[in-house]
């Protein structure tokens, strides 16, 4: 099990990418959440199997995106922390 944190920066704020995330992870099992933070970047923490991580991660920062992710990355940074045990569920602040 991994966990990470992943900040996207670039249009990311105001145009659903925190619900397309939400959709995203819970299709894929993860938990964790998306949120807005106030320099306009989107903050992922997302938890589960590797390979669940890993496809999230490239979901998010693929380009073009192959899942109508809206919005732009411009930039991001990834920090991988420590497994929350017995997250069950994702959602967004």
């Amino acid at each position: 099990m991994l966990a990470v944190v992943l900040t996207v920066h670039g249009r990311v704020q105001g145009v659903g990418f925190r619900f397309w995330a939400m959709g995203e992870a819970r299709y894929l099992g993860l938990s964790g959440y998306a949120e807005n933070l106030p320099d306009g970047s989107v903050e992922i923490r997302a938890q589960g199997d590797d390979e669940a991580v890993g496809k999230m991660i490239r979901l998010v920062l693929e380009i073009p995106t192959t899942t109508g992710r809206p919005g732009r990355i411009d930039d991001h940074d990834i920090r991988w922390t420590d497994v929350i045990p017995g997250a069950k569920a994702f959602g967004y602040r």
